[in-house]
């Protein structure tokens, strides 16, 4: 068996987003005939972004503007990660967020009530909506006995304008000034990995996990012992590969790849 009908035979796919699906508002060339491919084969798939802002029915309705009909259970996302790790440390806790749409939606999902005064947790994601006040307020209630969970690290993402900054560079005024460090949620965590898995319902030994980044998709997917599949249609480009010490276990040049007949 070669290293493509290897992959085919697996049961179940976790792929990253952006970078392997598409870029900005466009679909990579080979995408569309990877997800058909994967509706028709039946393959249990899960599409992760560490995007905390938008839910999954966003997300759905975002691939639908590009010509794919995924429904939005097939979406996982950095605040539905956050969430069920905070479900795992103490459910029914009190939280303070400063994030969007996805987070609070996510949380309020798990059963998590929200509490400015004296909150368990408080809980940042990446949001417009940032402000001093909440800085301010979020500093006080982490030194106050409030646990600090971010919901990915990156310190920044693309943007039409540029960059914007990411979930990472927003907590650090928080950590400096607190004095706590945030636990951080979303890839490379291999955390969200294993939320996936439990997911999908299928053993890691017969899912692979897609991305385009090394620093954060394909250290995760090692980290979770699950095998990677590097694509180099986003952010690494293959001369990259010799300034990892790890390496994934295939690669290729997009996910149109996977799908025969491409």
């Amino acid at each position: 068996m070669n290293q493509l009908e290897t992959i085919r035979a697996k049961k179940g796919f976790i792929c990253d987003m952006d970078g392997v699906i598409y870029h900005g508002r466009n679909l990579l060339p080979g995408a569309k005939e990877f997800v058909n491919w994967l509706q028709q084969e039946k393959k249990q798939y899960l599409f992760l972004t560490n995007n905390s802002q938008i839910t999954r029915e966003e997300l759905s309705r975002r691939l639908q503007r590009m010509g794919l009909e995924v429904d939005p259970l097939h979406f996982y996302t950095a605040a539905l990660s956050t969430a069920s790790f905070l479900y795992s440390q103490q459910p029914g806790a009190s939280v303070y967020v400063i994030g969007d749409a996805g987070l609070s939606n996510a949380l309020y999902g798990a059963g998590f009530v929200m509490n400015d005064l004296d909150p368990d947790f408080v809980v940042l994601g990446e949001t417009r909506s940032y402000s001093y006040e909440k800085v301010e307020k979020a500093i006080n209630l982490v030194r106050a006995g409030a646990r600090l969970i971010a919901t990915n690290p990156d310190l920044a993402g693309p943007h039409e304008g540029g960059l914007f900054p990411g979930c990472g560079a927003l907590a650090a005024p928080i950590e400096l000034a607190s004095g706590r460090k945030a636990y951080f949620l979303g890839k490379p965590n291999p955390l969200m990995i294993r939320h996936a898995l439990l997911c999908l319902e299928c053993p890691r030994e017969e899912a692979v996990f897609i991305g385009d980044q090394m620093d954060t998709d394909i250290i995760a997917g090692v980290n979770s012992d699950i095998d990677t599949i590097l694509v180099l249609s986003g952010i690494t480009a293959r001369e990259d590969l010799a300034r990892f010490a790890y390496r994934p276990k295939y690669v290729l040049g997009g996910v149109g790849e996977i799908a025969p007949g491409a």
